[in-house]
């Protein structure tokens, strides 16, 4: 049977970068990002989730990618994205913007590219795990692939 492909792993195949793909069950509806880092057998500091908040100055979105198990700090999260002051989208605007639903949002392959943020801490892994664009589907990726396809920014955004 032929894996469907999510726009972040078709992006990911363009651009010949390699991952691995690691599925969940969602049947019991738990998929946080601490049930999700369980379920696929790995460390929650390596499960990282998408944020997705927009500036109060310019009105602009802009994507956070922090470790499961944190809070995103939105004062550092500001600062980082040179705004006055940022909030996170409503869950219900997630489509609208990104393409994508909650439990299912990648950093990769969103409507527009956005700014995109990943927390400082993800500097020290080699690998991280993040959303593939659909619920129960993560990517494992090489960080600094990560950053190099998504344009990101490390900076401190964590509490």
């Amino acid at each position: 049977m032929k894996q469907e492909k999510t726009n972040a792993m078709r992006m990911l195949d363009k651009q010949k970068i390699s991952y691995d793909m690691l599925t969940y069950s969602v049947d019991d509806g738990d998929i946080d990002g601490l049930s999700v880092a369980r379920k696929v057998g790995r460390s929650p500091e390596h499960v990282y989730k998408t944020l997705v908040a927009q500036g109060s100055n310019t009105k602009g979105y802009f994507v956070f990618v922090i470790p499961v198990q944190c809070e995103l700090d939105l004062k550092k999260a500001a600062k980082g994205a040179k705004e006055k002051k940022i909030e996170l989208i409503a869950v219900k605007d997630l489509l609208e913007v990104t393409g994508y639903i909650r439990g299912g949002c990648s950093p990769i392959g969103m409507k527009k590219r956005y700014p995109v943020f990943i927390d400082e801490q993800a500097k020290d892994l080699e690998k991280m795990i993040i959303s593939a664009g659909k619920v129960g589907f993560q990517l494992e990726i090489a960080t600094n692939q990560l950053v190099e396809v998504t344009d990101a920014t490390l900076a401190p955004l964590c509490k």
